[in-house]
């Protein structure tokens, strides 16, 4: 390996570790073996060995690949045959056109050729007075991918009848390949930056937020799709502490029988007793969700944490509520879509009486008058919102009640807690009745999961519970 590419290497590990991605010595060694066993002309082959000697977890790796886009890029300077800049109408038009036909036939190569040639031509402007850079939102807005849509289903449905199978299918060929355009055009513009101020520079501007880290109010659709992964393990764990919990609090019922008999080895002295075995436990959850336009973000992350948990537990049911409450656990069936479920509880579930602002407190009292045995001893509660209640009444006496008659109650709010008893937030009075966590992100979310791990006596670090 030559000392070039070794030096490349080092910075490129290094940069790993300043974007929060722990990477070892041992590791940064296995990384440089790696890179001596493959195909140096495959570039591919470089991304996939240096992921599987640095990389530890799966949500490191969108934050790998765009430091090895800047490290390791696939070209530099100007592409051959690329056009010289320019903003011509006839050179978008024909730009559009090859866009088009790239995504009709979702050819990968055509798509990064062409996302090259549009950054070249498109994406040059001034970013200050005296200074030009290079811009992606540019090169989108003169060419806006998302309007070719409905001629590409045109084509690719030939005649077709709209609605059916065959249309998604095809719309869903056409998102990807505008997303991969997306992306295309954003590592393109961050390799011409890199290369006239410096990968340092340009890196600590570049690196995306780590999944775990994201803010669930402020979660893109790709955020999303990749919170998706990370709640699945969060979810299983969850259940472990919950079922554990009960599994330790106490053994069984006394065994007299087993007792006595025993004592006969010992002179009838009770010497060792015996207890009954406790019955497996798979607990039981109960969620109640804000879905309200403040809590709109987190309502996704609620959904895809409720679908994640219904694999962990016996029987769950998921109640969502803005000014008034109802059950939507029917609608996080298997294999749930996340806009789908949106859609439809915004359609079929019963969720605004009044104005369509959050009143928490007639939320509760709904639940509770209309689901009284939802909430019992085997059932741990999970409330989920911001507890900004439009200075209505909280309805603590029904929240205290719901809270004694479960097993478990936590409340994970997505707002910060310093911002909690600001305004219309009746979070400082609601964390009085029921453990309320902060819970911005997965990493505050697994956080949560490791506080309530039972200790020895069945006691958790953290939530109310029945000792």
């Amino acid at each position: 390996m030559s000392d070039a590419l070794l030096g490349r290497l080092v910075g490129f590990c290094g940069a790993l570790r300043g974007a929060s991605v722990p990477v070892s010595v041992a590791e940064e060694l296995d990384a440089a073996r790696a890179l001596a066993a493959v195909e140096l002309l495959d570039r591919e082959q470089w991304r996939a060995g240096l992921a599987a000697t640095l990389l530890k977890r799966p949500v490191y790796r969108r934050t790998f690949d765009v430091l090895f886009d800047l490290w390791f890029p696939l070209a530099t300077g100007e592409p051959l045959g690329a056009p010289a800049p320019g903003t011509r109408p006839a050179e978008i038009d024909a730009l559009r056109a090859e866009l088009a036909e790239a995504l009709r036939t979702g050819d990968a190569n055509a798509l990064r050729r062409l996302a090259q040639q549009a950054v070249g031509s498109l994406g040059r402007a001034d970013a200050q007075p005296g200074r030009q850079s290079w811009f992606s939102y540019r090169v989108l807005r003169l060419l806006q991918p998302d309007t070719l849509v409905s001629a590409l289903l045109d084509a690719l449905l030939a005649g077709e009848p709209r609605g059916g199978m065959a249309e998604k299918v095809a719309r869903t060929a056409i998102d990807e390949g505008i997303r991969a355009f997306r992306a295309e055009v954003e590592a393109d513009v961050r390799r011409r930056v890199a290369e006239e101020r410096g990968i340092t520079a340009v890196t600590r501007n570049a690196v995306p937020t780590l999944i775990d880290q994201v803010d669930f109010l402020r979660a893109t659709r790709d955020d999303l799709a990749a919170l998706r992964r990370t709640v699945q393990p969060l979810a299983r764990r969850l259940a472990t502490r919950l079922a554990a919990r009960r599994r330790l609090a106490h053994r069984g019922r006394f065994d007299v029988r087993r007792t006595i008999r025993a004592s006969l080895a010992t002179g009838g002295v009770p010497v060792v007793t015996h207890h009954r075995p406790r019955r497996p436990h798979k607990p039981e959850l109960v969620v109640l969700c804000d879905v309200s336009g403040s809590a709109a973000g987190f309502a996704h992350f609620t959904l895809l944490l409720t679908a994640a948990l219904r694999e962990q537990f016996a029987r769950v049911r998921a109640f969502a509520f803005v000014d008034t409450c109802d059950e939507v656990t029917r609608l996080l069936g298997d294999g749930m879509e996340l806009p789908d479920a949106v859609a439809r509880m915004s359609r079929e579930a019963d969720l605004v009486a009044y104005d369509g602002h959050s009143d928490y407190g007639n939320a509760f009292e709904v639940f509770a008058d209309r689901w009284p045995d939802a909430v019992g001893p085997n059932t741990s509660l999970l409330i989920l919102g911001d507890a900004r209640n439009n200075y209505r009444s909280p309805a603590l006496p029904t929240l205290r009640r719901l809270v004694a008659a479960a097993r478990h109650a936590y409340w994970l709010n997505p707002e910060p807690t310093g911002q909690w008893g600001s305004g219309d937030s009746i979070a400082t009075k609601y964390a009085r009745e029921v453990p309320m966590v902060e819970c911005r992100n997965a990493a505050q979310l697994a956080a949560f999961v490791e506080r309530i791990l039972p200790n020895a006596d069945g006691r958790t670090h953290h939530g109310h519970g029945r000792p």
